[in-house]
């Protein structure tokens, strides 16, 4: 059944547009480049846009959108796993920094040992460090209990730690990269 063309479509595509930038965000975080990024988050709108009359209004529509991307990504990974990888050498192109940008580099370093997690708690801290949600939230995504999820993201907070060296934020660089990545609370 399709929705009205009064109030509640508009409503749905309203609540859809202002969360687009969290789904990006995500998107990016699970699949590292912002190209692939873009396209899965593509997949999930038109997948949710095709689907809104299955959302519940007064419902959360971020963590309705980021089950929708999550459960495509997954699809999209079991599709590739025949594929050869770095086929374009971007993982290559990855692995490069400039060292005259601490900020720049800690983030790839980040960027680095986040792909290095187990992709269960390396979710769980992105839902919960990275995109805000609550332990709670991130565990309805996930679909599984809360104490698991906060079992992962204790997981990988330590062994983010462990794999960057860091002992405090000072161990971080100082500079308006990282300052910017950590204001918008995109930095564990």
């Amino acid at each position: 059944m399709k929705p009205d063309m009064g109030s509640g479509e508009y409503s749905f595509k309203r609540d859809l547009f202002s969360a687009l930038p969290s789904v990006r965000a995500f998107a990016i975080s699970l699949c590292g480049r912002s190209d692939q990024a873009d396209d899965l988050v593509q997949e999930a709108v038109v997948k949710a846009w095709a689907s809104q009359e299955r959302f519940e209004p007064g419902t959360n529509m971020r963590a309705w959108l980021f089950t929708i991307l999550r459960n495509e990504f997954y699809n999209q990974r079991r599709r590739r796993k025949r594929e050869v990888q770095d086929t374009d050498g971007a993982y290559a192109e990855r692995l490069s920094s400039n060292p005259s940008q601490y900020g720049t580099m800690d983030f790839r370093d980040l960027c680095k040992a986040l792909d290095t997690l187990p992709p269960d708690q390396r979710e769980a801290i992105i839902l919960v460090g990275a995109s805000g949600f609550s332990y709670e939230e991130a565990a309805e995504i996930c679909g599984c209990a809360v104490g698991t999820i906060k079992s992962r993201v204790n997981r990988a907070r330590n062994r983010l730690q462990e794999l960057m060296n860091v002992e405090s934020e000072s161990d971080l660089a100082p500079d308006s990269t990282m300052v910017s990545i950590t204001s918008q609370n995109l930095c564990l």
